[in-house]
């Protein structure tokens, strides 16, 4: 079992406190970015262009990541105090960062309708595609040493411990807040037993299956749409089977606002990406 453990943070001047969490999610972007702009390089797309979309994917996807958080899984919170619209520093949704870094996608040629055809628009979504499952290890990574997204409490031995008595006050306030403590075991059982960490699992996931076959599957050229279509078939079903697991989560009829979200991430990449391969299987940009 991975063992529970504090996340490392340094104090700096002040009330600044530099996180573990943050600094990964920035190094996850910063990889996701230059890898992004490589690939361009590489396959003869218009780099400059690559950076442009990039910059409207990173800004809508914090933007509505944050929104999205706050507005499905904090609801009552948001009602009582408004304000929280506005800390886009505190609490993000990884679903509502795929829907935002889309609406960027689709905004980006949007405004450049005439430069661009869907083929050329898929191809360069292909590129952001691709290096998702390199750059999202990193991120959920961060989740994992910020131990954000916790789970059932379990015997699964890649699970993390509840050895220690913060691993188990930790998890505990989680099923308090759920309302589901009569489900919990004795302490002395409890001592014995794992949680699921939702980061963690996404970031063996990740490390594991989807960064490997990613990898593999670049290999042989590909058509425009390829990795889109990858993505949807190896991460969000993966990802909506997980939030099964998860603890504190708002839930409508049963689902949690992931879940949904995934649903339309799933069927907005799908358009995109089958509109576009169907008109051009060259691979290669026609704008």
């Amino acid at each position: 079992m991975l063992p529970y453990f504090s996340q490392p943070e340094i104090h700096l001047s002040g009330p600044v406190t530099l996180h573990a969490f943050g600094v990964l999610v920035a190094l996850a972007v910063i990889a996701g970015w230059r890898s992004a702009v490589a690939r361009c390089r590489k396959k003869g797309f218009d780099p400059e262009v690559c950076e442009d979309l990039l910059s409207c994917v990173v800004i809508s996807g914090f933007v509505v990541a944050h929104l999205y958080s706050v507005i499905a899984y904090f609801p009552r919170e948001v009602v009582k105090d408004p304000l929280l619209l506005l800390k886009f520093w505190e609490n993000i949704s990884s679903f509502g960062g795929f829907i935002g870094g889309l609406a960027g996608v689709w905004l980006f040629f949007r405004t450049k309708s005439g430069r661009f055809d869907p083929a050329a628009r898929t191809a360069y979504l292909d590129v952001i595609a691709y290096v998702f499952p390199f750059a999202w290890t990193i991120g959920r990574l961060a989740c994992t040493v910020a131990h954000d997204h916790p789970g059932t409490v379990t015997t699964f031995p890649l699970g993390v411990s509840l050895a220690t008595p913060e691993a188990r006050e930790y998890i505990v306030s989680f099923y308090r807040g759920a309302g589901r403590l009569a489900e919990l075991p004795i302490p002395e059982e409890l001592s014995k037993m794992a949680f699921h960490d939702l980061g963690w699992n996404e970031f063996l996931y990740m490390l594991l299956v989807m960064a490997p076959a990613f990898f593999a599957l670049d290999r042989k050229p590909r058509p425009p749409g390829f990795f889109v279509l990858a993505f949807l078939l190896l991460y969000v079903p993966a990802r909506f089977l997980l939030d099964f697991l998860r603890l504190g989560d708002a839930r409508y009829a049963g689902l949690t606002p992931g879940q949904y979200a995934g649903g339309v991430v799933f069927l907005a990449a799908l358009v995109f990406a089958v509109r576009g391969g169907s008109r051009n299987r060259s691979g290669r940009p026609a704008g």
